[in-house]
């Protein structure tokens, strides 16, 4: 049987209809190959065989195994004793494909052994050795297995990509291996430029309420504002404390409101009717000093002017095409400043200068280089 008949398996430990990533791959695959989606959640997705991956906590005994493995360095056993690592070896292990795409490093064991010889392409979403090192207890049971994962597995992947180019330059330096870049930058959307308002600015914020990610400090930025400026934060449910907290910290204030979730398909069109996309992540953990994420792109393919802070990936950007501002420090009175100081006309340049940026960071160039890469593993299934 020729391997160009056989599906390819995509490997997530995410909602794949809430991980835009995984759902262009996903899409773009289906274009070509029959493919079968393994993830969490709901995963019905048209015209593609789905499995879902269930994640459950282990019993006491489970945990205590399980701690006793990662401390004494058994990692080997901690991960084929995951359930759902088990459960998804039984149930799609019999199965022949063409090639699997593993999403992130957790996922590459399981890949390897599923493809039994088929080409796999590992997508590294973060750094792994670092990915919650601002967290003790992720460095007292995860660092160094973590770490095992990427010695052991990352060179047996025939192709590896990832983010951006900082973590592809780290795990070049600490693994030898050298991922190609493919960012998060959703499909091109061809939207007007809206004019700004003079006398009401309005902003934006979404993403998921995750305490790392501090958003308070937004919420804190936002006061400063003066008063032409609304701010609006559209918070993916995580932390339902946290959300709590932050409803307090900011929900009697005039000028913010907080408002559902938006559809990741509507979120770009949706956040066309605002001036300013918002995001001030403070570089707790290796990942965020390097983020590059989704919500960046949305707001250049929206036509917005981007406030950021001095995040080295996405300063890049802002400086290159003059799209928006970029705060000297991670203080939220220093991005208030900034923001502060800005006028309609100024604005309205910067939102021109997305629209060009937006022609440049799009998931149609990304598909080409994914559309290569797929080539390449496609060729070596023979």
């Amino acid at each position: 049987m020729s391997t160009r008949s056989l599906p390819v398996l995509v490997l997530s430990l995410s909602d794949i209809r809430r991980d835009p990533r995984v759902f262009r791959q996903i899409e773009l695959l289906g274009s070509r190959h029959p493919v079968l989606a393994a993830g969490t959640g709901n995963l019905m997705i048209d015209g593609v065989r789905s499995y879902t991956m269930s994640i459950h906590g282990r019993n006491m005994a489970g945990r205590a195994y399980a701690l006793w493995c990662l401390k004494s360095g058994r990692f080997e056993k901690f991960y084929w004793s995951q359930g759902h690592v088990i459960r998804t070896l039984a149930d799609l292990g019999q199965e022949r494909y063409a090639f699997v795409v593993a999403n992130d490093i957790h996922t590459l064991p399981l890949a390897l052994r599923l493809a039994r010889g088929a080409p796999v392409l590992v997508d590294l979403h973060e750094y792994s050795p670092r990915e919650m090192e601002d967290r003790w207890f992720w460095r007292f049971l995860f660092e160094e297995y973590c770490d095992y994962l990427c010695k052991r597995y990352l060179p047996e992947a025939s192709i590896a990509t990832t983010v951006c180019d900082g973590i592809a330059e780290e795990y070049s330096r600490q693994y030898g291996v050298l991922p190609r870049v493919i960012t998060n930058a959703p499909r091109f959307h061809d939207l007007p430029l809206r004019e700004t308002d003079a006398s009401q600015i309005r902003v934006i914020h979404h993403g998921v309420a995750a305490p790392s990610r501090r958003i308070e400090n937004m919420i804190d930025l936002a006061m400063l504002l003066d008063d032409r400026f609304t701010v609006d934060f559209i918070l993916i449910p995580g932390d339902t404390r946290y959300i709590a907290q932050l409803l307090k910290r900011g929900g009697a204030i005039r000028k913010i409101r907080f408002l559902p979730p938006v559809e990741m398909q509507h979120i770009v069109p949706f956040s066309a009717q605002y001036d300013v996309g918002l995001f001030l992540l403070e570089p707790t953990n290796f990942n965020y000093l390097h983020a590059l994420p989704n919500k960046f792109f949305e707001f250049l393919q929206a036509r917005l002017a981007v406030a950021i802070g001095p995040s080295p990936e996405m300063t890049r950007i802002v400086s290159q095409f003059g799209c928006g501002v970029v705060a000297d420090s991670f203080d939220p009175a220093d991005l208030a400043r900034l923001l502060n100081g800005l006028d309609a006309n100024m604005l309205d340049a910067m939102k021109a200068r997305s629209s060009q940026a937006a022609a440049v960071h799009c998931a149609e160039r990304n598909a080409d280089l994914l559309r290569t890469a797929f080539a390449a593993l496609q060729e070596q299934a023979g």
